[in-house]
């Protein structure tokens, strides 16, 4: 059984068990989370939300708060400015685990 879940303004298709990177969550290492935006859910028979399914929840453990790898922003004017600028950014994340998911929630 799988299902796509929004979060962080990204969609993601999930199973049971499966480890992944969202955007940071305010919850701490070793906490449940519910996924309650749902899209879809599939397995033996497909249900497809208009826009969400009713009911449904990905339920899912937070393992750890981590930071994504550094993104380097470099602008570089020519000519006759003679100006550049670095920037670094690096994103703030959280790492799940997938412990179930409930069609429809009990």
């Amino acid at each position: 059984m799988f299902a796509v879940v929004k979060t962080g303004g990204k969609q993601y298709k999930v199973a049971k068990n499966d480890i992944f990177l969202v955007e940071k969550l305010a919850a701490e290492a070793g906490e449940t989370v519910e996924f309650n935006e749902v899209l879809m859910i599939g397995g033996e028979s497909v249900t497809i939300g208009a826009p969400l399914v009713a009911g449904a929840v990905v339920k899912a453990e937070v393992l750890e708060q981590t930071k994504g790898p550094k993104v380097i922003s470099f602008v570089k004017r020519r000519r006759k400015h003679s100006s550049q600028r670095t920037r670094g950014h690096r994103q703030l994340l959280t790492r799940v685990r997938i412990t179930e998911i409930l069609a429809a929630a009990n």
